[in-house]
């Protein structure tokens, strides 16, 4: 590619950022002088790229609203922004049509991407789960997820720069197992080698990640986020609570997620003909810091249920009963 023609596409990427640009900054980001500037504008606007000049003070140079697209150039982080953008949107149920916009837009992008980005990016894809209902939108630093992402494609271990929610930072080693996108945040799950348990990270308090020396073992069991749900139910919380429900698994998990509560048969009864869907005994154990949320949604349940522990939940949802007896008694 020439210089000349090098500098008209860079000159296109500057004006496709948004906003006026000066004729001066124009000229000092291409490193020519103004009249050569004027004459790119002039090859822009020969390949019907809608450029319109702003007279004035603070005029310059702007891309106008067009009926046609210009071309675009993208970036190797803004290539990766756009693709997770419409995969998380495929995933999250924002496109059900067989073969949407959202899928044909990511294939031409795909098409033209340097093959190294595309390796890169497929490395990313193959590191990444989606719980139910997630979109991601606290999307992380592209450089931390793209290192994360081939950390754990290739098993190698992590150093990790962490905030934590209380602002204290520190130095973490991660074996990473997948990243994953849920509830509108990003998180990378794996085994912290020093205390040999499971941990996750929230990506967008990570301030650098390092790939380090040697490899591990892929881990046996659940899934990076069947293995998150599950972190996020049992964490260590004030009140540990267990309950028997009678009612489906399904209706239960309306109101009571897996990212919430952990879910198990009770019942040693078979369900009727083998009926998975039929009602049975289910045992439900969480942890919460408070329990004043659990009588009203037992109530939203509206199934027998058996409260073992605590027993102050116990005496919150008696005193729940009370009330809506006593006003329902009320002329």
């Amino acid at each position: 590619m020439s210089r000349p023609t090098g500098r008209v596409l860079t000159l296109l990427e500057l004006l496709q950022s948004g906003g006026t640009r000066t004729l001066a900054e124009l000229a000092d980001r291409l490193g020519v002088d103004g009249r050569t500037v004027r004459r790119y504008v002039d090859h822009l606007i020969d390949l019907d790229v809608p450029v319109e000049s702003v007279r004035g003070r603070y005029g310059g140079y702007r891309i106008s609203p067009g009926y046609r697209l210009p071309p675009l150039m993208l970036g190797e982080d803004e290539a990766l922004a756009v693709l997770l953008g419409l995969l998380a949107g495929r995933r999250t149920g924002l496109a059900t049509a067989e073969r949407t916009a959202g899928e044909t837009a990511a294939a031409k992008i795909r098409r033209v991407l340097p093959r190294h980005v595309a390796a890169r990016l497929d490395t990313l894809l193959d590191a990444l789960s989606f719980t139910d209902g997630s979109g991601g939108d606290a999307a992380p630093d592209a450089g931390i997820l793209l290192t994360l992402a081939d950390a754990v494609r290739h098993r190698r271990p992590v150093s990790l720069r962490y905030t934590d929610r209380d602002g204290r930072p520190s130095e973490r080693t991660l074996h990473p197992y997948g990243i994953v996108a849920h509830a509108n945040r990003w998180y990378v799950t794996g085994t912290d080698p020093g205390i040999g348990e499971d941990r996750t990270f929230r990506l967008d308090r990570v301030a650098d990640a390092r790939a380090l020396p040697g490899t591990f073992d892929a881990p046996a069991g659940p899934d990076p986020a069947d293995r998150l749900l599950s972190g996020f139910a049992t964490a260590d919380y004030r009140h540990e609570v267990t309950l028997r429900i009678h009612g489906t698994a399904e209706r239960i998990r309306a109101h009571l997620p897996a990212g919430v509560a952990t879910l198990e048969d009770h019942d040693p009864a078979p369900t009727p003909d083998g009926d998975p869907t039929a009602e049975r005994w289910l045992r439900v154990e969480l942890r919460a810091e408070r329990l004043d949320w659990l009588p009203p949604l037992l109530a939203a349940i509206d199934r027998p249920f058996v409260i073992e522990r605590p027993e102050e939940l116990r005496t919150l949802v008696t005193a729940l009963a009370d009330r809506l007896a006593s006003h329902a008694r009320r002329a």
